[in-house]
């Protein structure tokens, strides 16, 4: 079976729907009113993206900067039809940050997230994801390639760069101050 499944439906869900569904042992993200169901991430995704989350977390809690969200928390991205996007580490200012209901998906784009790829993902599908970050109005989208022992950091004003094996993550204007060997993270 291939890793993504795509629930077909006479008519497109919204984020409302996908909040009452459950399938238990999967991960869901609606885009673009179709939802998506993959099986759950290997666990060396999982330390990886913890690595990522204590470090981030770290930091934007010594520096009272705003709030992290872990693995698969859902943000509402798009409406008409609903997009809800759930990346492994999130990390939304202090000034949105009251934003974020009690329950639902917050209708807001994190100003950072970060994406871990697994073996299975496409390079359409983490183009149209990061993509999607930007276009919502996320200002830095770090693509973690645990493969080729890289990163790639994708901005909003379109530009790319490319973090090796030696380099560290920067948080640049959205986190400043805020740097991480990338080694580490993938150790």
């Amino acid at each position: 079976m291939p890793r993504d499944m795509s629930i077909i439906t006479s008519s497109l869900l919204t984020a409302t729907d996908v909040e009452g569904l459950s399938f238990p042992d999967k991960q869901c993200e609606l885009v673009r009113g179709r939802l998506l169901v993959r099986e759950p991430p290997s666990t060396r995704h999982g330390v990886i993206a913890g690595k990522l989350l204590y470090r981030v977390s770290d930091f934007v809690y010594r520096h009272a900067l705003g709030v992290v969200c872990a693995q698969d928390t859902g943000f509402k991205i798009r409406s008409d039809p609903d997009t809800v996007r759930a990346p492994d580490v999130a990390f939304v200012g202090r000034d949105r940050a009251m934003h974020i209901p009690d329950r639902g998906y917050a209708e807001l784009a994190p100003d950072m997230v970060s994406e871990v790829l697994s073996p299975d993902d496409t390079p359409g599908e983490v183009l149209a994801k990061v993509a999607d970050w930007l276009d919502a109005g996320t200002t830095l989208v770090w693509v973690i390639d645990p493969k080729r022992v890289e990163a790639r950091v994708h901005r909003a004003d379109g530009s790319l760069s490319i973090v090796d094996a030696n380099g560290a993550l920067e948080g640049e204007q959205v986190l400043p101050g805020f740097t991480c060997s990338l080694r580490e993270i993938l150790a």
